[in-house]
C-alpha cells in the first residue's frame, strides 16, 4: 500500500495538470475573444464619435455657408445706391433676420473701409475700418468669416464680410453674427452623458464655450496637441481622461473639437470586460472547485483499491494457508487412523480376554468386573467416534474429480449437521433440523454438496454469534418438495443479517463482510459456482437484526 506522501505527490500531479490542461486552451480562447470583443466596442464608440463630429462638422460649415449666402444675395441683388438708403437697408436687414434671427446688425462700408451705412444697435456710421486686418483680408481676397473677437462692441463676435467688385466704386457689406446663438448651436450637440464639442481657431483660441466650462475667447492650456494638420477627422486616444475627434472648418481657420471622457465613452467596453472578468473568475473558481473535487474522488478510489488489493492479498494467504490447513489436516486423520485401528484392535482383545475370564470362572462378577466392561464399551465408544471424525475429514480433504451420483439428503443433511453440532452447542445455538421424508434424491458430487452446506452452516454460526453471543441462538435447517418440480432446502438463521446494499454483491469473488483475518471473500461464491454447476440455484433474503435465510434448490432427478 502507498505511503501517505505517495498520495500527496500523485494528487498534487493530478491536480496540476487537470487544471493546466483545460486552462491553456481556455485562456487562449478566452484572451483572443476579449482582444477582438473590445477592440469592436472600441472602434464601434470611436465610429461613433468620428460620426458626430464629421455630421456636426457639416452643419457648422453649412451654417456659414448659408449665412454667407444669406449676404451674397443682397451683393448681387442691389446697388450701392439703394444700400445706403437707410430705409431701404432696414427693410433689408428685416428680411434677412426673419430668415435667420442670428444676424445682429447690418453695414456698408466704401474702398476706403469708411462706414457709411448702418443698421444695428450700435452708432458705427463714419467709423473707419480702413486700417483693420478683416477689412484688408476682404478686400484682398473678396470674401471673410472672421474668428470671434471684441471691437468697438466690447462683445463677442464674428463677421462675414464680401467685396463688391465695382470697377469704378467697390464698396463691401458686412453681417454681425449672434454669438451667443452660434454657441448655442455648437454646444448643445451631445455625445453620451460627458460628450461635448467646442470650437478653437488656429490659434488655439476658444470661439465657443465648451460646456464642461471654459471662457470664450481665451486660450485652454495645452490646445497645441489638436492644432496639427490633418485632413478629415483625426481621432486622440492617448489622453488618460478624454477621448478627442477633431476636424478642420472655415478653410482651416477653425477646428472642431469633441470630447469625451473614457470612462463613458468606453462604458460598454469597460462593462462588458467586467463582466468577463467576473464570469472568468467566476468559472475558474468553480473550475478548482470541480477539479478539487475530482482529484480527491480519484485519490479516494485509487485508496480503495489499494485497500482492497491489500485485503486480497491478506486474504489469498488466509485461503492459501487453509488449504495448506486442509491438506494437513486429511494427513493428520490418516495418521491418526492408524493408530485408531490399533486401539480398537486391543480393545476388542481385551473385551474377549475378560468375556473368557469370566466364562472360566477366573474371574468372579463383582462390581469391579462391572466398572470393568463399562469402560471397556466407553473406550470402544469413544474409537468409534474418533474413526467417525477421521473419516469425515478425510472425506473432506479428498482432493479428487468430482463424481456425481444420487444424493438422498434425508441422510446426508442429518450427517453434516452432526459435523457442526458440537460447534453449535458449545456456542449456545440451538439446531432445528425439518426435513421432508418425500423428498427424493439430488444428483451431484457429495463432497461439493458437502463444501457448500458446511460453509453456510458456518456463516450462520458467526452471524448469530456476532448478535446473540453465546445464548439465544437459533439455526433451522428445513428441506422440502415444492411443487412436485423442486427440491428445496433452507438454512436460516437469527444472526446480525446482512446490509441491503450488501445483498446484490454477497456472491461475488473476494467480497466479504467480515474483517480482515476472519474471511476470505471466497466461500459464498464458490458455493455459488457449486450449485450452478449441479443444476440449481441459491437465493439469499436477508433482514438486518432479524436473520438471513439461503435457498438452495435442485430440479427434481428422474
Amino acid at each position: 500500500m502507498l505511503k501517505k506522501e505517495h498520495y500527496i505527490k500523485i494528487k498534487k500531479i493530478i491536480f496540476i495538470s487537470m487544471i493546466l490542461v483545460p486552462a491553456i486552451p481556455f485562456i487562449s480562447a478566452l484572451s483572443i475573444g476579449y482582444y477582438y470583443f473590445t477592440t469592436s466596442l472600441e472602434d464601434s464608440t470611436i465610429s461613433s464619435l468620428e460620426r458626430i463630429v464629421g455630421d456636426h462638422g457639416h452643419m457648422i460649415d453649412a451654417f456659414l455657408n448659408e449665412r454667407k449666402s444669406n449676404i451674397e444675395f443682397i451683393l448681387h441683388s442691389y446697388e450701392l445706391d439703394t444700400l445706403t438708403d437707410n430705409r431701404m437697408l432696414q427693410n433689408i436687414f428685416k428680411k434677412l433676420k426673419q430668415e435667420f434671427p442670428a444676424f445682429i446688425d447690418l453695414g456698408i462700408f466704401n474702398k476706403d473701409g469708411i462706414h457709411i451705412a448702418y443698421h444695428g444697435p450700435y452708432e458705427l456710421i463714419g467709423k473707419d475700418y480702413g486700417d483693420k486686418e478683416w477689412f484688408k483680408e476682404v478686400m484682398e481676397k473678396e470674401q471673410y468669416i472672421s474668428d470671434i473677437f471684441l471691437g468697438y462692441r466690447k462683445t463677442p463676435h464674428f463677421i462675414i464680410a464680401l467685396k463688391k467688385n465695382d470697377k469704378k466704386n467697390p464698396w463691401v457689406i458686412r453681417a454681425t453674427i449672434d454669438t451667443f446663438m452660434f454657441n448655442k448651436l455648437v454646444k448643445e450637440v451631445r455625445i453620451g452623458k460627458t460628450g461635448e464639442a467646442y470650437i478653437i481657431n488656429k490659434d488655439g483660441i476658444l470661439q465657443t464655450e465648451p460646456r464642461s466650462g471654459g471662457i470664450l475667447m481665451e486660450k485652454p492650456e495645452d490646445n497645441s496637441k489638436y492644432l496639427k494638420p490633418h485632413t478629415g477627422i483625426n481621432i486622440l486616444n492617448q489622453d488618460k481622461k478624454y477621448v478627442y475627434a477633431t476636424t478642420w472648418l472655415k478653410n482651416n481657420n477653425w477646428m472642431l473639437i469633441a470630447r469625451q471622457e473614457k470612462s463613458d465613452a468606453f462604458k460598454a467596453v469597460n462593462k462588458a470586460s467586467k463582466l468577463i472578468i467576473y464570469i472568468s473568475i467566476t468559472w475558474g473558481i468553480c473550475i478548482i472547485f470541480a477539479v478539487f473535487l475530482i482529484t480527491e474522488r480519484i485519490i479516494r478510489l485509487l485508496k480503495n483499491m489499494d485497500m482492497e488489493k491489500e485485503q486480497l492479498n491478506q486474504q489469498l494467504i488466509g485461503a492459501s494457508r487453509l488449504a495448506e490447513l486442509g491438506e494437513m489436516a486429511a494427513g493428520f486423520a490418516h495418521e491418526i487412523n492408524n493408530p485408531l485401528q490399533i486401539i480398537q484392535s486391543e480393545q476388542s482383545l481385551m473385551e474377549l480376554n475378560l468375556s473368557e475370564l469370566i466364562e472360566t470362572e477366573q474371574l468372579k462378577c463383582s462390581e469391579f468386573i462391572d466398572e470393568l466392561k463399562d469402560s471397556i464399551k466407553q473406550i470402544k465408544l469413544q474409537i468409534f467416534r474418533c474413526s467417525k471424525i477421521t473419516q469425515q475429514i478425510l472425506k473432506f480433504g479428498r482432493q479428487s474429480e468430482p463424481e456425481k451420483k444420487e444424493i438422498d439428503l434425508k441422510v446426508f443433511i442429518p450427517e453434516i449437521i452432526e459435523m457442526i453440532s458440537k460447534k453449535a452447542f458449545v456456542h449456545g445455538i440451538e439446531i432445528k433440523q425439518n426435513i421432508a421424508l418425500n423428498i427424493t434424491p439430488v444428483y451431484g458430487d457429495t463432497s461439493q454438496l458437502q463444501q457448500v452446506l458446511l460453509n453456510l452452516f458456518n456463516n450462520a454460526i458467526d452471524a448469530i454469534l456476532e448478535r446473540h453471543g453465546t445464548s439465544g441462538g437459533k439455526l433451522i435447517v428445513k428441506s422440502e418438495l415444492k411443487n412436485n418440480k423442486d427440491i428445496e432446502i433452507n438454512i436460516s438463521d437469527n444472526g446480525i443479517g446482512i446490509n441491503p446494499e450488501n445483498l446484490e454483491k454477497i456472491f461475488s469473488p473476494f467480497f466479504t463482510t467480515k474483517s480482515v483475518g476472519k474471511g476470505t471473500g471466497l466461500g459464498l461464491s464458490v458455493c455459488y459456482g457449486i450449485i450452478n454447476n449441479m443444476g440449481g440455484k441459491m437465493e439469499v433474503n436477508s433482514q438486518v437484526n432479524i436473520g438471513t435465510t439461503f435457498s438452495i434448490s435442485f430440479p427434481v432427478y428422474t
